[in-house]
């Protein structure tokens, strides 16, 4: 047994044993402890049964109790297989006993709590051996103690579970021992290996000497495992790192370790005499994986201290801090295209880190967008009637905005943010405003000219307790922006060379910064004029319909929706609302070009199918003109690298308040909404369309008829749409917003942006909410004329007096002279029925129905010609006129203006 595996076999062996006889003692406790509960609950069951037999009172207090009860207690005693069951008298003198010759004598025990009441459990040693006896009192019905019962068993006749288990246990004890040899082989073969076949003493005289070494040595050793926790720290390394006791076993992510040397110990990457800090250590790092020849994953590490280079270490330290505040200040400022919140993130973060106070003030042009005053580029000298030598010729004043302000403390005497400064020459902004060059004023209690501007200014400031300021001009490619302050209070230490440059880097990059907001602002302003230049600023007037709308665009850039409300002949309207895929100024532009395009086709009146065809073959046009390979030949895409048109959707609906009917199609396009007078919300269901640009199938024409007082809505998909919400979301949130009876359309707007609008849009969004109205009855008129010449009197003289029960006979003469001239052409060239249609609107309508396909044209008719001026005389009495196709042939229109009321106002 000198071997280790021999030792951990005997080990082994003896700790099965102790199990085993441990097992035994406590099966044997256990089943005493059982078997004697199992007794004292069996003498109790049956005496408590016996006692409360029926009839045992009456018996007790009979002639002869023993007569009774013995055989009656000799059946319980052999049935509950208990030792004895005795019945006896409140003092102790036997009924009944297993043994007759025993009763009427008295019972060997404890029964005076019984005869008192209560019942009595008691363990005793008898001639069978260790028993269990219970005695419980019997009472009558008014709780006297009548009589007693006692029953008892030996435990020995409960016992035996034990007997049982014993040979399982020697079993399992066996089975121990054979997995303990097992286990103690394959254990002696891997100790044989691990250990090279050394025996226990020259393993621990090795061990000794290498725990010595390592320990005595005046270099720091970790050691960690390949998953990350350290094996082993010598007394250097945890003098170095001062480790906690604990620290074997640990992650050393979790040991406090600078982050730096945590991230080399837990990755395995060799170094060599790597610089990290150790609290006010400076620490030579080397490290080396340990599992190059096969040796355990993980890796050792070196430490040497080198504090005695602590002077090196403090410009480490310096540059170090340095650099991590530059690279915070890259992550901090400029999180935002805004050249007012960039402002304030340089002046916040300064202020966090560096100064006390820091104040940025900008030219007002640069909060615009625009290039800052000409001439101060901060380079060399103005040039003759430029900004900058005007403003030195007229004593050298310099106007700048205060943008952004901030400090330790609220009350600090410095000119509020917003405030329009106007600055001296002698003043340290406008030196570095007008040169470029970095003002420093170390001690501002020396009055070294700077408090000329405003002497009281300055003694504030100066009582204040701001000591020290550097001034640094924000100039970003060549031109100067604006200038910053950097102010020190609190700090006593003034303003050094070193903060100067750090100083100079931050404003720099925030310079950077704030001029590519600027450049964003002008780029953004004007995406934003050219957009809204080509949205409708003004709704026409019409009597169709009540038209609220609303048009919000994207936080950042300007997209491509649109809307329109377009008046048609008839009385009618159109409502088109529109999105060009993509955002910028060509989205823009396509959008401003797509709604041209409607207004165009719209004055042709054809039916939205139509005029969405028209559509995609003009976006078509223009992906071919701009896409790649365009007009240019040189496959940039028209020449100028213009973008091609990825598609947009449409939505066009034509409303007439004659008939109620609303013709709809759309192309791609969110379906729109209908409420009803009694609030109810419907998305209707009209053929989807592919988008417009993508060619290949038609569009479908969809017709409804409207009750008057319904809202018909419009809208973009940016309103239904968000990153975090789907479709289906959106359009049961917008049905929600939208169910709510007699609302305005501008209430209903409202309603609709407040539920949907999101605190960031990122794409525009454009609502219209119409609710319908129809036109009176009584306001319109209708005449089937038959194709015969002579029946044209007639409808005149008809017209003549609907015109005069309108009050509208001033303009008599003309309307009949244009419906005798429509009327004569329809019956001449036309076939089939004739239709006059008057409508009394914003203006007069009249209308005349045909079957042909074949539009007028106007002449101009020679001096000897006999006919040919019909159309000519229509166009000069009408103030407008055209012509409009259905599908059963053509409508001649003209729209003729209102004379004005008696009371001298125009008419509704």
């Amino acid at each position: 047994m000198r071997t280790v595996a021999g030792q951990v076999f005997v080990l082994q062996v003896g700790v099965v044993l102790l199990l085993v006889v441990a097992a035994v003692v406590a099966l044997v406790l256990q089943s005493r402890y059982d078997s004697e509960r199992e007794a004292r609950n069996r003498s109790m069951a049956v005496a408590e049964s016996f006692a409360n037999a029926p009839g045992m009172v009456s018996t007790l207090r009979g002639h002869d109790p023993s007569a009774v009860l013995q055989p009656l207690a000799e059946r319980a005693r052999k049935a509950s297989g208990v030792d004895f069951v005795v019945a006896m008298t409140p003092q102790g003198i036997r009924y009944t006993h297993p043994n007759p010759g025993r009763i009427g004598k008295h019972f060997m025990g404890s029964i005076r709590p019984a005869a008192e009441g209560r019942t009595v459990q008691e363990t005793f040693t008898g001639t069978l051996g260790l028993s269990v006896r219970s005695v419980v009192p019997v009472k009558d019905a008014q709780g006297k103690v009548v009589g007693l019962v006692a029953a008892g068993i030996t435990i020995k006749k409960v016992s035996g579970a034990a007997d049982h288990q014993l040979p399982l246990l020697f079993g399992a004890a066996a089975a121990a021992m054979a997995l303990a040899t097992v286990g103690t082989a394959l254990v002696s073969k891997r100790l044989r290996r691990q250990t090279h076949g050394l025996d226990p003493s020259e393993m621990t005289r090795m061990y000794e000497h290498h725990d010595a070494v390592l320990h005595s040595v005046r270099e720091g050793v970790l050691i960690v495992g390949g998953d990350g926790r350290l094996v082993l720290a010598n007394d250097e390394a945890r003098r170095l790192f001062d480790l906690p006791p604990d620290a074997e076993g640990r992650l050393v992510s979790e040991l406090g370790f600078d982050p730096h040397t945590a991230a080399l110990l837990a990755s395995g990457r060799p170094a060599t005499d790597e610089v990290h800090t150790a609290g006010e250590r400076l620490l030579s790092v080397s490290h080396r994986p340990t599992d190059r020849d096969g040796g355990p994953p993980g890796s050792v590490a070196t430490l040497r201290d080198t504090t005695e280079l602590r002077a090196l270490s403090g410009k480490v330290d310096l540059a170090r801090n340095r650099l991590k505040l530059l690279y915070d200040a890259g992550v901090s400022i400029g999180t935002t295209l805004d050249v007012v919140r960039t402002a304030q993130e340089l002046a916040e973060y300064a202020v966090a880190r560096f100064a006390d106070y820091v104040s940025v003030d900008l030219a007002d042009s640069v909060l615009r967008g625009e290039e800052p005053p000409d001439g101060v580029s901060g380079i060399g000298a103005p040039d003759a009637g430029s900004w900058a030598a005007v403003a030195a010729a007229d004593g050298g004043r310099t106007v700048l905005r205060r943008t952004a302000l901030s400090g330790i403390r609220d009350d600090g005497p410095l000119y509020p943010l917003g405030m329009l400064i106007e600055f001296g020459p002698s003043a340290p902004q406008a030196r570095g405003f007008r040169s470029g060059a970095v003002t420093v004023e170390p001690v501002l209690g020396d009055f070294g000219g700077w408090q000329e501007q405003d002497p009281e200014h300055a003694r504030r400031i100066v009582d204040y307790g701001i000591h020290s300021m550097i001034t640094v001009p924000l100039r970003a490619r060549g031109v100067v922006l604006g200038v910053a302050s950097f102010m020190r209070a609190e700090k006593p230490e003034p303003f050094e060379e070193d903060d100067v440059s750090l100083a100079e880097e931050l404003v720099t990059r925030a310079a950077v910064s704030i001029d590519n907001a600027r450049r964003y602002t002008r780029e953004h302003t004007m995406a934003v004029t050219l957009q809204r230049s080509l949205l409708p600023r003004m709704l026409p007037e019409q009597n169709a319909l009540d038209v609220a709308f609303r048009y919000l665009p994207a936080e950042s850039g300007v997209g491509g929706d649109w809307f329109d409300v377009i008046p048609l002949p008839g009385a009618r309207v159109a409502l088109v609302v529109g999105d060009v895929v993509g955002h910028g100024l060509h989205a823009a532009a396509t959008m401003g070009r797509l709604r041209t395009a409607v207004h165009n086709f719209s004055t042709l009146d054809l039916p939205p199918d139509e005029i969405l065809s028209h559509l995609d073959d003009l976006i078509a046009r223009i992906d071919q003109d701009e896409g790649p390979g365009g007009p240019d030949g040189d496959g940039s895409g028209g020449g100028g690298g213009s973008e091609g048109i990825t598609g947009a959707t449409c939505l066009y609906a034509i409303y007439d308040p004659v008939t109620r009917r609303c013709t709809m199609a759309r192309a791609g396009h969110p379906p729109p909404a209908l409420v009803r007078p009694d609030g109810s919300v419907e998305f209707l269901d009209l053929p989807a369309g592919p988008p417009l640009g993508l060619g290949g199938l038609p569009f479908e024409t969809a017709e409804l008829e409207l009750p008057e007082g319904s809202h018909l809505v419009l809208y973009t998909d940016g309103l239904i749409e968000k990153r975090d919400r789907d479709i289906e979301t959106g359009l049961e949130m917008l049905r929600g917003a939208l169910a709510r009876p007699g609302r305005t359309p501008e209430d209903a707007c409202t309603a609709v942006l407040d539920a949907l609008l999101p605190d960031r849009p990122s794409d525009d969004i454009a609502l219209i909410v119409a609710r319908t109205r129809v036109l009176e009855p009584g306001l319109t008129a209708d005449w089937e004329v038959p194709s015969d010449p002579a029946q044209v009197a007639e409808v005149r003289a008809a017209v003549a007096r609907k015109l005069a029960e309108w009050e509208l006979g001033e303009v008599a003469f003309t309307t009949e002279l244009i419906l005798s001239e429509l009327i004569t052409n329809a019956i001449r060239y036309a076939t089939g029925p004739i239709r006059v249609r008057l409508l009394c609107d914003r203006s007069l309508i009249c209308e005349v129905f045909d079957t042909s396909s074949t539009s007028p044209h106007l002449r101009y008719a020679g001096t000897t010609d006999e006919g040919g001026r019909g159309l000519f005389l229509v166009s000069q009495f009408a103030d407008r006129w055209g012509t409009r196709y259905t599908a059963d042939g053509k409508v001649i229109w003209t729209e003729q203006a209102l004379p004005l009321s008696r009371n001298g106002k125009p008419r509704a």
